[in-house]
């Protein structure tokens, strides 16, 4: 059986990443699933290993049942624990630099990331509005995207993202609609999801009640959804907002197509914030993360959970082996 190979980085070091990621790759039926790559020096391992007593077997090249250390451009470098730091981004932002390239090079078929801050990673010079455009700048890569989040038997994607609320219904339109549609059908697909079913939620309120709360459903989310179905998508709406996760946690769809950030992101942090996973989605190479922060309160405590990091391990992984088939 041919293996995902997976780019794993700590995160930013100054949070519950390392904890995270010692405490996954501490599980021997990971390193079964997958032949990571982990980011990090023999030094953090052993260190981190002692911090929270668990056992990670390494090896300097690809061995199974054990994790390939490639090392870090700031590996072994004191950053202050607990807070945001440029000591931190900085960190992040080589590890993932040095991820992408691994991937250009043929390394690795997917990446996973734990936590990261972005205020660290704002002051250590990335200028982007969020991680996914800085992926997505460093790749060359100018298709959509759109990040993805997945809780247990449900998975969302956006028309828009990062964006004021009064910036929203300029941004959506009828392709925007389409591609984030047939683009969380693809990664359901990869996923192990057969034959994905999607519901796509309105704009306004009840749907636009036929135009008289607002154009966009009959103008751009409507036909956005006719393209595609014509592209082979099973799809559905625009419904309502306020129902449509309801309808989905029923088990009527695996996936529901959002307009804005907020719209999916209270749901499914309502529904399952603590398994929550984002996938960087459209992006040449399946990139994943627990939707969670660094959690600095709780750094060194020991009190990290992994549920939504096994997951993400297990999507990369799904993803990985899709992608490389």
């Amino acid at each position: 059986m041919v293996r995902t190979r997976i780019a794993m980085t700590i995160g930013d070091p100054s949070g519950v990443g390392p904890e995270i990621a010692a405490k996954l790759l501490a599980h021997r039926e990971n390193l079964e699933k997958a032949q990571v790559y982990l980011l990090a020096s023999q030094r953090e391992v052993d260190a981190l290993c002692a911090e929270f007593g668990v056992t990670i077997p390494t090896a300097a090249q690809p061995t199974p049942g054990a994790v390939t250390l490639v090392g870090s451009e700031r590996q072994d470098i004191p950053v202050p624990r607990g807070v945001p730091s440029v000591e931190g981004g900085q960190r992040v932002m080589d590890d993932l630099l040095k991820a992408l390239r691994m991937y250009k090079e043929g390394t690795v078929d997917s990446i996973l990331f734990m936590p990261l801050n972005k205020s660290a990673l704002h002051r250590a010079g990335m200028h982007e509005e969020d991680e996914l455009r800085w992926f997505a700048m460093e790749l060359g890569y100018e298709g959509f995207t759109s990040e993805l989040n997945f809780i247990p038997g449900l998975a969302t994607s956006r028309v828009t993202s990062h964006c004021g609320i009064k910036d929203v219904a300029g941004r959506i339109n009828a392709g925007a609609v389409r591609d984030a549609i047939t683009l969380l059908n693809e990664v359901l697909a990869g996923s192990g999801v057969e034959n994905p079913r999607i519901a796509v939620c309105a704009l306004n309120p009840h749907g636009g009640e036929h135009g008289q709360f607002g154009l966009e459903e009959i103008d751009h989310i409507g036909p956005g959804i006719e393209l595609a179905r014509y592209d082979g998508v099973t799809v559905d709406g625009p419904f309502p907002p306020d129902t449509t996760f309801l309808r989905a946690m029923k088990g009527e769809y695996d996936g529901v197509v959002t307009m804005y950030h907020d719209q999916g992101q209270i749901a499914l942090k309502t529904i399952g914030f603590d398994e929550g996973v984002t996938v960087q989605g459209g992006l040449p190479v399946p990139i994943c993360t627990p939707a969670h922060g660094t959690a600095y309160e709780i750094v060194g405590q020991n009190k990290a959970s992994i549920r939504p990091a096994q997951r993400a391990f297990d999507i990369a992984t799904s993803l990985g082996a899709a992608r490389r088939a």
